[in-house]
């Protein structure tokens, strides 16, 4: 699935294309994905100035003066920017057509296993930091509320193993299972200590590790394990610098040991008994 790095990726790759771009149509070619599409939702863009994009965690966000349009690429979706014409794939199932400077190019979302959603939040709906999806999401690992103090101070009651907790959510959003394995192994934290008994000073580790980790997988593109790609059309390459990331038997590349897999909560968890304790 993709996470906040291929996110982020995706944000930066479509924003030159679509910021400042009026919407001339919307084309759907389902009811809808996870969820039901919006009502008309070419009747509320047609004619629309996007004005910005975002990210909140793994949700892309496009920002209209009335509203803002919620991407989630779910566990197989990608999104391109591709100019009109281009011939249509099995999966492709939305289309956000917009015209620029250089003409009219189209924001496509394909989706095989049709796990994404394509929702609208109105500004009569309320805050968007309320819409459902985002309510309960934790805090950006990229931004300054973000640090070892936090995290401690909110784990004191928390018994579940580290790793499981950085997959919640609810305290810093957008930590999945790659930069989660990759985040705790450069830290020395094993993922299956309960989350309270972890010191503040190994805490500070941590999120230095988490940002660390998140920022140099923006930078390289993301991890292309299975469908994510790039806007244009390029794989990421962090999975060449993992560490314990799907590495299991693998001599560490500090120490020498085996790299071990485990399954906690149906996900699997890559981590060196040697360094990470």
């Amino acid at each position: 699935m993709p996470e906040l790095p291929e996110v982020e990726v995706t944000r930066r790759g479509v924003a030159p294309h679509l910021e400042g771009r009026v919407v001339e149509q919307v084309v759907l070619r389902r009811e809808g994905l996870r969820w039901p599409f919006p009502p008309d939702l070419n009747g509320l863009l047609a004619g629309r100035r996007i004005l910005s994009t975002g990210r909140r965690g793994k949700y892309l966000l496009i920002h209209f003066e009335h509203g803002t349009l919620i991407v989630h690429l779910g566990m197989s979706g990608h999104l391109r920017v591709l100019p009109e014409g281009v011939e249509l794939k099995k999966h492709d199932h939305f289309d956000l057509i917009v015209r620029g400077p250089e003409g009219r190019r189209v924001l496509r979302l394909h989706d095989p296993r049709r796990f994404g959603a394509v929702l609208w939040h109105g500004n009569d709906d309320g805050e968007l930091a309320q819409h459902v999806l985002l309510r309960g999401l934790g805090v950006e690992p990229l931004e300054d509320g973000f640090s070892g103090a936090l995290l401690h101070r909110a784990t004191r009651k928390r018994n579940a193993p580290i790793k499981q907790v950085l997959l919640a959510g609810d305290i810093v959003v957008g930590v999945g299972n790659i930069y989660a394995c990759e985040s705790l192994f450069r830290a020395g934290i094993n993922p299956k200590t309960a989350a309270s008994r972890i010191s503040r000073a190994r805490y500070d580790k941590l999120a230095e590790a988490i940002r660390e980790i998140l920022a140099a997988a923006i930078v390289q593109g993301g991890s292309s394990l299975r469908d994510f790609i790039a806007v244009n059309g390029q794989s990421g390459y962090f999975q060449q610098t993992y560490f314990v990331y799907d590495r299991a038997g693998v001599p560490c590349r500090n120490c020498g040991a085996p790299v071990r897999q485990i399954t906690q909560g149906q996900r699997s968890t890559f981590y060196c008994a040697t360094c990470q304790r």
